[in-house]
């Protein structure tokens, strides 16, 4: 099904566009706006971001699609997912794109058949009184019936914590017409070595997880590149690090395989904070053309 938004080439990730705050609101709703005249394709929002949320960066900005990344389908329920879709003014749905994933055992009570599970989840959501269309829904999809599922069910795949093989792999699977959106994580800092830090101190978060460590299994790592927050090889093959030259040959790595699209998380230091300056610098280093 094809999507009937247009993302655009380059997308932002981020979870810190999601503040509940009014004074941090007040920040991100002027963030997204600037995004926007950046010229950023889609703003997603990380974290199991709910549609609510979504809905506060439709109403600041006027041309860029905002995307959940990725809202869990056990966290919420798909008559309620469908009814704050159908909450949504007209114009906002037009730029709205629902992502959803499985998230991960450790994370979730009752976790069993995810993909069982999710397409019941799109069942669901098809039989809603206002139905959420599959050409406004993207599945995060890492292994392979997941990607098959994301073809044949939804406007295509926005897998998470991914390589460039995997996005030829995927690429391959979806064939041509089906959206692909990978998530890239950016260290913009021209010392390496301070670039790998910032890196696995990150990477952390995620190594514990089996979902992304048997995908990267998949794909030709072994238990040896996890250790220490990952090896220098998962390291280069999972972020984007250096200056904005360097960023943008890894982006073209990724368009290449066969991204339709690419959302890019900045990664730094510190993470509560918006990353401005960083955003700018890659506005101006990045094919933004739609």
């Amino acid at each position: 099904m094809a999507l009937t938004t247009d993302l655009g080439r380059i997308g932002i990730w981020s979870t810190a566009l999601r503040a509940d705050d009014a004074e941090q609101s007040a920040e991100v709703r002027e963030t997204a706006a600037e995004l926007d005249e950046l010229g950023y394709g889609t703003i997603w929002l990380g974290g199991n971001a709910r549609v609510d949320e979504a809905a506060r960066l439709l109403a600041a900005t006027k041309r860029v699609g905002v995307g959940t990344s990725i809202l869990s389908i056990w966290q919420h329920t798909a008559a309620d997912i469908a009814a704050q879709y159908a909450a949504l003014a007209p114009a906002d749905r037009e730029r709205f794109v629902l992502g959803l994933g499985v998230s991960h055992g450790h994370m979730v009570d009752g976790y069993q058949k995810p993909y069982s599970a999710m397409k019941e989840y799109l069942d669901a959501l098809d039989a809603a009184p206002v139905p959420l269309p599959a050409g406004r829904r993207m599945l995060a999809a890492l292994g392979p019936k997941m990607v098959r599922l994301a073809r044949d069910r939804a406007a295509g795949a926005l897998p998470y914590l991914v390589t460039a093989e995997h996005t030829a792999r995927a690429r391959e699977a979806l064939g041509e017409g089906v959206l692909l959106a990978p998530e890239l994580k950016v260290v913009l800092d021209d010392d390496l070595t301070r670039a790998r830090e910032t890196a696995r101190a990150y990477l952390a978060f995620y190594l514990p997880m089996p979902n992304y460590t048997n995908n990267l299994l998949r794909l030709g790592f072994t238990e040896e590149d996890f250790k220490g927050n990952g090896s220098d090889r998962l390291l280069d093959a999972v972020f984007a690090l250096g200056d904005a030259a360097a960023v943008r040959a890894r982006v073209d790595e990724f368009l290449s395989a066969g991204a339709d699209h690419l959302a890019v998380q900045v990664v730094r230091p510190d993470m509560a904070s918006l990353p401005r300056p960083e955003w700018r610098a890659l506005a101006e280093a990045l094919p933004l053309g739609r």
